[in-house]
């Protein structure tokens, strides 16, 4: 792509793989059917389209078809860097952020915010700690990619147990894999025909929690039907074999993990952290409890795990409410409009 063909910069300064970075790498290729935009910084896919570092200065040339370019920036060093060049260097550039968090900014962060041009939360949730107005657009999920396993595909499982439930995401406290463990020695003996899975990498400064955990597990005679897995290289492919997900974390930005495993076929269980009540139909594509409380989390899962019918029921309803609900290009289509809108009214 050329430098004046870019219409928009998805900057991503942050090397190691995070929610953020993984909203980056789906939505790229996706808007760049449509739209001239390239990504900026490490970490991400050779594929993506980028804009090179040596190639910054040619931003004071405005694009070919749009008075100005927009720099979408999804973190604080992001939106530094789009003011500096913006307000600094007097690039002609316009500058959006996406919020994803459901705490009070820091006063940092909120004279960051208040220098954007438009304002994107991915939740109703978020957006409440918002004093700027702002655009509600949830996140979407790649369909494609996270979907229901076809014939044939489960039985590549390599753990045991008839029927498995999984848990996705870093090993940590602040991810509740305490408590899905202690909910999961508190039930697995009642239900011999399930199999319990994390997917997830461990830290060094956590290797201390996961070791206690493992320790639990195997005081609980469980260590063969509670298993961590680690970083896997496809964690698609295990979503497609989960009967059911549960996402306990104690506090969460978004939190895609269910949608992906709706996506996937699958009924969630979740804590009421991140936007999971705003994805989650409550009694019908799984349940939501609060935040913290492993007893409530334990009761919640234990119907699921009983009851085959219900479980099949809450599997077809998650997969129709994702397909219906949830599509990435819906979050592209939402996000386009913003743009559009910022472009229209700088043009004026």
């Amino acid at each position: 792509m050329q430098l004046r063909d870019i219409e928009v910069i998805a900057p991503n300064f942050k090397r190691r793989l995070s929610g953020v970075t993984s909203t980056v790498v789906q939505l790229v290729p996706l808007q760049a059917k449509s739209l001239g935009i390239a990504t900026l910084g490490p970490g991400l896919p050779a594929d993506l389209p980028k804009l090179r570092w040596r190639q910054l200065p040619g931003l004071w040339r405005r694009p070919r078809h749009r008075p100005f370019r927009i720099w979408h920036a999804r973190r604080n060093t992001e939106m530094l860097a789009g003011i500096v060049l913006r307000d600094v260097l007097r690039m002609p550039l316009r500058l959006v952020f996406t919020s994803a968090a459901q705490r009070r900014h820091t006063a940092w962060t909120r004279f960051l915010i208040r220098r954007m041009d438009a304002v994107i939360a991915t939740s109703a949730r978020s957006g409440a700690f918002l004093k700027v107005p702002h655009t509600v657009n949830l996140h979407g999920i790649d369909l494609d990619r996270f979907r229901p396993a076809a014939p044939g595909e489960r039985s590549a499982a390599t753990a045991g147990g008839e029927h498995m439930v999984g848990c996705s995401g870093r090993i940590r406290h602040q991810k509740g894999t305490d408590l899905f463990v202690r909910a999961m020695i508190a039930l697995l003996p009642h239900h011999p025909c399930w199999t319990a899975v994390l997917t997830g990498r461990t830290t060094p400064e956590h290797a201390g929690f996961e070791a206690g955990l493992r320790a639990e597990i195997e005081r609980a005679g469980l260590s063969e039907r509670i298993r961590f897995l680690g970083e896997v290289d496809d964690v698609a492919a295990w979503f497609r074999r989960f009967d059911l997900y549960v996402a306990p974390p104690r506090n969460e930005g978004f939190g895609l993990t269910p949608l992906e495993a709706m996506a996937s076929g699958a009924p969630v269980v979740a804590s009421d952290a991140g936007a999971f009540a705003e994805l989650i139909v409550e009694g019908v594509t799984g349940r939501v409890v609060p935040v913290d409380d492993v007893a409530a989390l334990t009761a919640a899962i234990e119907p699921y795990l009983a009851d085959d019918d219900l479980r099949q029921r809450a599997a077809e309803a998650a997969l129709a409410h994702a397909r219906a609900t949830f599509p990435l290009q819906r979050e592209a289509e939402g996000i386009r409009a913003v743009y559009e809108r910022v472009w229209a009214e700088g043009a004026g």
